[in-house]
């Protein structure tokens, strides 16, 4: 690095690309498996983001104290959300350790979030197209906790509706409290978030 140049990477890994998972169509908007499409819906900047068609989704870009960052939201379907966010990642020079995926989390109770470096793909069909697509695992995650059903029908319960319980849980709690730790990674870097927000309980 040239002397006197600031540092921009001093704070922490920057995250170039936020992608959010979900299916595409009005029939699933309210699922469980939409948490994250709800969740960017929640933000305080989704109204000044200007979204174009491309990629096979929606994209939008932003402007972080961390430099330029880019948003996608494949409208592939869940299980080939990876198409689109290689196509954004690859056209912007994006690396996997640079992308964060926000995608629904089984293994979660329901009310908590958090960030995670990496790991499985604990059945998830998106993060598996993901890995397909990206060559690797090793891209970041922010989870939102959906808990597992009492019964063995986990493909119905997460294509089912959120109850109006929880959406009011997630809109008052959940949401903006992730929001500020969305705030803390795009301001800070991925690190320090995962610091401070690897697996929180908003309700509590």
């Amino acid at each position: 690095m040239a002397k006197g140049r600031p540092n921009r990477y001093a704070v922490g890994r920057m995250i170039k690309l936020y992608a959010f998972l979900g299916n595409h169509g009005r029939e699933y908007s309210g699922n469980r498996h939409n948490v994250a499409w709800l969740f960017l819906e929640s933000l305080p900047f989704y109204p000044s983001l200007q979204w174009k068609r491309g990629f096979k989704g929606r994209w939008a870009q932003r402007e972080t104290p961390l430099g330029r960052t880019w948003f996608i939201v494949p409208e592939t379907y869940m299980n080939l959300s990876g198409d689109s966010v290689a196509e954004i990642a690859r056209f912007y020079k994006v690396e996997p350790g640079e992308v964060l995926v926000a995608h629904d989390e089984l293994e979660l109770g329901f009310g908590f979030f958090g960030f995670k470096k990496g790991g499985g793909l604990g059945g998830h069909n998106g993060l598996r197209s993901m890995k397909e697509r990206l060559g690797t695992a090793d891209f970041m995650r922010l989870r939102f906790g959906i808990g597992r059903p009492s019964h063995d029908d986990v493909a119905g319960y997460v294509l089912s509706d959120f109850s109006r319980d929880e959406r009011e849980k997630l809109e008052c709690s959940v949401f903006p409290r992730a929001a500020t730790a969305l705030d803390l990674c795009a301001e800070r870097g991925f690190d320090e978030a995962l610091a401070a927000y690897a697996k929180v309980n908003a309700l509590a």
